[in-house]
């Protein structure tokens, strides 16, 4: 188990969502008192150009941030397993259409796809999690599709073809347990793409706007400073660095344990 990485992931979901109440500062206040102020007592993070206290702006940050890669792993992963285990399960037409529709996606690279849909709509975390997750579905699909052609072979599900299963029951209970592991697999490995796609589009100022904040805002704020208040853009990104890091070493664990289970079956 990688309990230091639980641990991690852990600790940083309890200081986004319960920060504020042991850190009573407001993330918008300005102090003309108190710019570019390194890491104290009184601000354990720092202030950035306007005076703000940068520890209560990572939380806020973080907590955006967290939602947007929960919510657009989450729904790129129900995307993508409704269209490879359908596609695995019907197969013929239904699965070309699937290839054709993969294809068209994977022609243009995400990250580039991300801008052009950015670049005609206001940006916001509804509005965000939407796009990211419309561009990120593909992988699991491919990788839920090829799991589901090998269900699609197994004797039980030829019985239940055979005896007029309803084939929504047949998808739901019966291929939706089996395709699991995958599922979780992919959900923990987009969280950590769609922290990263909605860290580098707020970083290139498309992403979230003020007055709300992520933590990719939060390090464009810091790029111009970033020799004299190097503090401003390391914190943001040092969580950045965690959250992915952690996640992608859970998803790697959850893909061995599977493997171990495939070759021991």
């Amino acid at each position: 188990m990688p309990k230091i990485s639980i641990y991690i992931i852990i600790f940083i979901v309890f200081f986004a969502f319960f920060g504020k109440f042991f850190w009573h500062v407001d993330p918008n206040l300005f102090d003309a008192n108190s710019i570019l102020l390194p890491p104290s007592f009184s601000h354990p993070f720092g202030t950035d150009r306007l005076g703000r206290d940068l520890l209560a702006r990572v939380i806020q940050g973080s907590l955006v941030s967290i939602i947007i890669g929960v919510g657009s792993a989450l729904l790129s992963s129900f995307i993508g397993l409704i269209f490879g285990a359908t596609a695995g399960y019907f197969r013929g037409y239904v699965d070309k259409a699937f290839v054709i529709l993969v294809d068209l996606f994977l022609t243009f690279p995400t990250f580039f796809l991300l801008l052009a849909l950015v670049s005609y709509v206001n940006a916001s975390i509804s509005v965000l999690i939407f796009i990211i997750s419309v561009t990120g579905w593909m992988t699991t699909a491919r990788l839920i599709r090829s799991e589901a052609f090998s269900i699609t072979q197994k004797p039980f599900i030829k019985i239940l073809n055979i005896a007029k299963v309803p084939k929504s029951k047949i998808i739901l209970k019966y291929y939706t347990p089996l395709l699991a592991p995958i599922f979780f697999i992919s959900f923990t490995f987009g969280v950590g793409g769609a922290i990263l796609s909605e860290s580098g589009l707020s970083f290139l100022g498309l992403g979230i706007m003020p007055p709300q904040m992520s933590l990719g805002t939060i390090m464009s704020e810091g790029k111009e400073f970033i020799e004299i208040a190097w503090w401003v853009s390391f914190f943001p990104g040092f969580i950045i660095f965690l959250l992915t890091f952690s996640l992608i070493n859970i998803s790697n664990y959850l893909q061995s344990k599977t493997n171990q289970k495939e070759i021991s079956a």
